[in-house]
């Protein structure tokens, strides 16, 4: 199907377009979706109470803004979600490095063009991807990378160094019309700070001192991690004052929004050779360990404890049991208990510890692990529910021997033996095949272990319950 778009600024100009500021534009777009009740971010969750709206004010009074949060705290999504609120497609100069205005260009060569072409000059339409430019700030960041530097090519093919043609433009004139976004904003040199505020200030650009002025239509946004922000030096204070709103980011503030997440950021495949199950129990688990994480006093708070550590245990969590099964020849792959050792190895990359006097960082971790489990046992049951099934290890001399290298079939007897497991999985929610019995057992015996009324002995990867 042909497009039905203009094509020359003459035949735009017929049509009536209006050109409008990227800030009008987003706060156009903004109202409609409002006044729609339509979701703002599509996979952002956890933040419909607290940092949305905020970032809603910002954008209905057009003011740049900074996030400020520590890692983990879907900051650049947040960011990169805004194109959802640019219009589907505008007009802009054909071949112009900085999208300019077909009806007021910007740069030499656009306005050369229209004096000499006029309304045949041809025009290109942008999509919102086309208007977002991210950079990550790092010390070596140069002003030639963010505004520009004179092109040693162009002057070498004879145009003179006043030329402004000469000027090779950097990743903010070519967000013109559109949105930039700047990742760790304090990790910027100072020189290069001040570039950057006077971009947010006059809207104004120099490069090696030629006397150019681009009054560019850019809506700056960054993000920056809180210890880093406030910390006198980090940010010179001119452009900390120069951003309309600082918001702030935070971590799922339950287990259940950590779970959400969980689901729907962790990886998943097509060619699975059996169904793997995680049940809601141990991803309650999992959340509850990150969240331990981000209270322990052991942990460096300020670096953050990212929910991609969640993402990453669950993962891993699926895949120790999917190795289980491959091993056993089991047609269904259950987590459980026994496999959250394999966390350790997820967790561990993800955590920056404080200084420890043995410098064992797993001791903390398997000690998290306990606790989450506990924590999450109490949740749904009270030892009580259990006295039968204790009583038949005190009084029977019975004992259940669990290990993430076993099949399902090795606890027969157990679930033969042992009564309430199924009641325990009923309550639960989970299904009543025999892996995932297995499952439910174990979280039982290894709750009422926590809850001191079994004891467990642990040896060459496996644990044995016993009265």
């Amino acid at each position: 199907m042909p497009d039905s778009r203009p094509s020359t600024i003459g035949e735009l100009r017929r049509t009536e377009y209006r050109v409008i500021p990227v800030r009008a534009e987003l706060r156009r777009n903004l109202i409609r979706r409002l006044a729609a009740g339509d979701a703002l971010f599509d996979g952002i969750l956890g933040y419909q109470d607290s940092v949305i709206p905020q970032l809603e004010n910002a954008l209905l009074a057009g003011q740049d803004l900074i996030l400020l949060g520590e890692r983990g705290q879907a900051k650049s999504r947040l960011l990169r979600g805004l194109c959802a609120l640019l219009d589907e497609a505008i007009p802009a100069i054909a071949g112009c490095e900085i999208n300019d205005d077909p009806y007021d260009p910007l740069c030499r060569r656009c306005r050369d063009l229209v004096v000499e072409h006029g309304d045949e000059v041809e025009v290109a339409w942008l999509s919102p991807d086309m208007r977002y430019s991210e950079k990550l700030a790092t010390p070596d960041t140069s002003i030639a990378d963010l505004i520009g530097e004179v092109d040693p090519i162009r002057v070498a093919e004879g145009r003179y160094l006043s030329d402004e043609l000469t000027i090779h433009y950097g990743l903010i004139p070519r967000t013109h019309r559109g949105i930039f976004a700047i990742n760790e904003l304090p990790d910027l040199a100072e020189r290069i700070q001040v570039g950057l505020l006077n971009i947010i200030e006059e809207r104004d650009v120099q490069i090696r001192g030629y006397r150019l002025r681009l009054p560019l239509d850019v809506f700056v946004v960054a993000t920056a991690n809180p210890e880093d922000y406030t910390n006198r030096g980090r940010i010179i204070t001119p452009l900390k004052d120069r951003f309309g709103a600082q918001i702030r980011t935070h971590y799922p503030r339950s287990v259940e929004h950590e779970i959400a997440i969980i689901d729907q950021e962790a990886t998943t495949f097509d060619d699975m050779p059996v169904p793997v199950h995680v049940p809601h129990y141990m991803k309650e688990i999992v959340a509850e360990y990150t969240q331990l994480a981000r209270r322990h006093p052991q942990i460096n708070q300020r670096s953050g404890v990212s929910v991609r550590m969640s993402i990453a245990n669950q993962e891993n969590l699926a895949s120790n049991a999917l190795r289980r099964a491959l091993r056993t020849g089991e047609k269904e792959a259950v987590a459980r208990i026994s496999d959250l050792p394999a966390l350790i190895a997820s967790s561990a990359g993800k955590l920056e510890m404080e200084t420890l006097d043995d410098g064992d960082d797993s001791a903390v971790l398997d000690k998290m692990l306990v606790t989450a489990c506990h924590n999450v046992f109490r949740r749904h049951f009270n030892v009580g529910e259990f006295a039968e099934l204790v009583q038949r290890f005190e009084h029977g001399g019975f004992t259940v021997e669990a290990g993430d290298a076993l099949p399902a079939t090795a606890y027969a007897a157990a679930l033969g033996e042992l009564p309430g497991i199924d009641a325990a999985t009923t309550k639960l929610g989970e299904p009543t095949s025999a892996p995932s019995r297995v499952a439910v057992l174990e979280f039982v015996l290894e709750g009422l272990h926590r809850g001191k009324r079994l004891n467990k002995t642990e040896m060459d990867g496996t644990a044995v319950y016993g009265g």
